[in-house]
């Protein structure tokens, strides 16, 4: 039986959740000339199952610093953190960073007995293609190639190790300024998750020093992790900022789908923010995002 819980985050789960949260409230309007940077405080609402493939969730509330940073190569913005080491109007090829939560396993029932699953990070460059893009500019097509190492981190004791590489290609389409929706962005991106052997061991593997009758050892396999779907929205207002987004999994087809911590084959995760933008530069540039 699915089981909901409601915590606030420690120091721990704001360190994983801090880029994730970023992104969110990074989310921009249109094209336009617009501040180098902004700043100000945010609050969020986050609900995520454990991990892809659990039954059981986590519902976090937290605040979060809303920044956005719109520089020639070092870039905060609706991408999230990355660096933008090459842009024409079709190839990008940018430094993209992502995160993931932690999850205690004695509040886990699958888990139950194992290690803790330390919040992780992620960092690698990404190739972007733009297929198409709307003769107004409000709406884009990309092709996203994101390889990124991941790396389990935590601060009591501090330690970080690394738990193999993830690569989660997606097409994305974006679309902004749709009357009679005038300010909001829609975004919707979609494709499969793959992963080598390490990172599926981190989340799916179990040790015989760990097996129980209901919990068998299993060993973890590099390959197709299923798929995903993520829709968002945002909408910039001259002091404050509003966004949401919705992520939908399906582990059909993984070759992790036969691990006993998988607990049903669907997930799904959603959150919501908002921000008031109190600092601001004086400088504007070109921004299209």
């Amino acid at each position: 039986m699915r089981t909901l819980r409601a915590r606030t985050a420690g120091i721990a789960q704001r360190v994983a959740l801090a880029l994730l949260t970023a992104w969110l409230a990074a989310l921009a309007s249109r094209a336009d000339q617009l501040p180098l940077w902004e700043a100000g405080p945010g609050l969020a609402v986050v609900d995520f199952p454990d991990y892809r493939g659990a039954d059981e969730r986590s519902t976090y509330v937290l605040p979060f610093p809303y920044i956005v940073y719109r520089g020639d190569v070092f870039r905060i913005d609706r991408e999230g953190v990355r660096g933008r080491f090459l842009k024409s109007d079709e190839v990008e090829l940018d430094l993209s960073v992502n995160a993931s939560i932690p999850v205690k396993s004695a509040e886990n029932h699958a888990r139950q007995g194992m290690p803790d699953l330390d919040p992780t990070i992620e960092i690698g460059p990404t190739l972007d293609f733009t297929l198409h893009r709307g003769a107004d500019r409000k709406s884009s097509l990309k092709l996203q190639l994101p390889l990124r190492a991941v790396m389990a981190v935590n601060l009591s004791p501090p330690r970080a190790h690394g738990v193999g590489f993830v690569f989660e290609p997606q097409l994305e389409y974006d679309l902004h300024d749709l009357a009679p929706l005038s300010g909001w962005r829609f975004v919707a991106a979609a494709g499969p998750v793959f992963g080598d052997r390490s990172y599926h061991a981190y989340y799916y593997g179990v040790d015989p020093a760990f097996a129980t009758s209901q919990r068998p050892a299993y060993m973890a396999r590099a390959g197709f992790g299923g798929s995903q779907l993520t829709l968002s929205t945002s909408r910039r207002f001259p002091h404050f900022w509003v966004g949401a987004f919705a992520r939908f999994d399906w582990l059909s087809g993984a070759v992790f789908e036969d691990s006993p911590l998988v607990r049903q084959s669907r997930a799904f995760a959603a959150g919501i923010a908002f921000s008031w933008i109190f600092a601001r530069s004086d400088t504007l540039v070109e921004a299209d995002e």
